[in-house]
């Protein structure tokens, strides 16, 4: 079982500690690092965050780093730790620019990038975007489809209900063939089914070793009902606690979990070593 951190940048995290955060993570043997997307937050907001009693964001945060541009300078900083969005929010982007810096940060990373996709949970966010937020799932299925057709196809194209792509180039293609791993975030039926039927892996977030049990055996039943089977795609999951309990590492081993990701955040370098030790020595 492979051991991932996922961290959160922001005005607060200088360019320098980035890319510390980035070489302190591959030098103590973390497989990967991943980091959120949100191009706005909200004082006020009526929609729920799924992972919290009160349905509000931890830490009320201000704003983060767009994902592929963090992404990019981490990978410029480092050799071999693999890097991923947990997650991008697919619905409320441009498919064709996405592709673009999918395949850019592939290229660019020399085939490191891990593409983790999501539909989102802030409303009011689709809402300031102009984007509609009722059949965001639907939509993000066609971004799909228009970015496989980019990554994939020499000449590529694209028909569907939200989007229209003519014939067109775009290059170069992503290094990984045919395309960077897509894992979908999320535990609705609707999500399970899109691991099922799309994905390469599922990114399943703050769940307990008895509470992944019940998750993994409704996504078993999506992946049989599209002829398809546990072993086919990769489980990442992010515990609920940076400090789990006694036997919980090997009970997500056992449960087939490929990969764990634990938080590592700091806003200093003396943290950042730290808090990076302290980890390592525990899940490590």
């Amino acid at each position: 079982m492979q051991i991932g951190v996922q961290t959160a940048l922001n005005g607060a995290t200088s360019p320098e500690l980035i890319a510390q955060i980035g070489q302190v993570a591959e030098e103590r043997g973390f497989h990967s690092i991943w980091v959120p997307e949100h191009v706005l937050f909200f004082r006020e907001y009526a929609s729920r965050y799924p992972y919290s009693k009160d349905g509000r964001i931890p830490g009320d945060p201000d704003g983060v780093l767009e994902p592929f541009s963090a992404l990019t300078f981490i990978a410029a900083h480092t050799q071999r730790i693999r890097l991923g969005t947990g997650i991008c929010l697919v619905p409320q982007r441009n498919p064709v620019y996405t592709a673009r810096q999918v395949a850019d940060l592939d290229y660019l990373s020399g085939g490191r990038f891990d593409f983790g996709i999501g539909v989102g949970w802030l409303r009011e966010e689709f809402e300031a975007l102009g984007i509609p937020w009722e059949r965001r799932g639907a939509r993000t299925r066609e971004c799909l489809g228009v970015m496989q057709s980019l990554w994939c196809d020499e000449v590529s194209r694209y028909q569907g209900e939200f989007y229209q792509l003519p014939p067109c180039l775009q290059n170069p293609k992503p290094v990984q063939k045919p395309h960077p791993p897509l894992l979908f975030g999320g535990e609705s039926d609707a999500a399970f089914a899109r691991v099922a039927e799309l994905g390469d892996g599922w990114f399943g977030f703050n769940f307990s070793p008895d509470e992944l049990a019940l998750q993994l055996a409704r996504l078993d039943e999506k992946l049989a009902g599209a002829g398809r089977k546990r072993s086919d795609v990769q489980i990442h999951v992010a515990p609920p606690r940076l400090d789990p309990e006694e036997g919980a590492l090997k009970r997500y081993q056992d449960l087939g979990v490929d990969q764990l990701i634990f938080p590592l955040l700091a806003s200093t370098s003396e943290k950042l070593m730290r808090r990076a030790d302290a980890l390592a020595k525990q899940v490590l």
